[in-house]
């Protein structure tokens, strides 16, 4: 595994890990863990692809403590910064959660550069104005929290909510976290992914997606994603309350996400 520090088109330091060897195969991990926290997937992995593990910006060892410079247009365009730095004209993307939706935006938005996207438990779309208020209060509400008590208050009455593995995943990042940047983050809320889903038609790269179970990553969003997708299917393995700990859920997707890889066209 060879750890990196890239440089995002802004100028602000990407960190990421990179490892095996073939097609390249990028990993990007959900809101609050790290990229740490899909290494027990790469190492499942590394046999087919070469595997790149960034820091999203804001988490981990790729700090961002500025609210504005946190949109989906520059995730996605720090996703393309690190292909770019590393030779990858295009490559398969892999997220869960945030991860997920920065993946599906890249495919939508350029599709020369995706070859192939994996989706750990979709995060939710807010299609009308209500949702979507509802979503900057939560968020706006965790960096409150953060001001006030820390990552760990912060994150104390949202964990509850979410499978065993979310928690444990974000609670393993808490001391690698920058405060400033996990707040400044938040301020994602404030920005919109997707219109609706139906603009995820426009997606045309095959895309293997694993429902989620929880509010915020549900079963029937990843349901109506993959009907609305034309080259996509769901994956028989959910992100459910079965899975602990990160290497139960590498454990869990691992057989799909090789069988997935191993069939894609080349």
């Amino acid at each position: 595994m060879t750890p990196l520090t890239l440089t995002a088109g802004d100028g602000l330091p990407l960190a990421a890990d990179v490892l095996g060897s073939g097609p390249p195969l990028v990993l990007l991990h959900a809101g609050g863990p790290d990229r740490h926290s899909l290494r027990p997937l790469a190492r499942r992995l590394v046999d087919l692809a070469t595997v790149i593990l960034p820091d999203i910006r804001g988490y981990g060892a790729s700090p961002c403590a500025d609210p504005a410079r946190h949109t989906w247009d520059r995730y996605t365009r720090d996703v393309l910064d690190v292909l770019d730095a590393l030779g990858h004209p295009r490559a398969v993307l892999a997220g869960a959660g945030l991860g997920s939706t920065i993946a599906l935006r890249a495919a939508l938005r350029h599709p020369d550069r995706v070859r192939a996207a994996v989706l750990l438990g979709v995060e939710d779309i807010e299609e009308d104005t209500a949702a979507k208020e509802a979503e900057i209060a939560y968020l706006d509400a965790f960096a409150a929290r953060i001001d006030d008590g820390g990552l760990e208050a912060a994150w104390a009455p949202i964990l509850e909510r979410f499978p065993p593995v979310v928690g444990a995943m974000v609670r393993d990042a808490i001391p690698r976290s920058d405060p400033a940047s996990v707040r400044a983050a938040a301020a994602i809320a404030h920005d919109r992914s997707f219109a609706s889903v139906a603009e995820l038609s426009g997606v045309r790269a095959p895309v293997l997606v694993f429902p989620g179970t929880d509010a915020r990553h549900p079963t029937e969003l990843a349901e109506r994603c993959v009907r609305t997708m034309p080259h996509a299917r769901l994956a028989p393995v959910a992100v459910s309350a079965a899975l602990r700990d990160e290497e139960d859920f590498a454990a869990a997707v691992a057989p799909d996400v090789r069988d997935f890889l191993t069939g894609l066209p080349g």
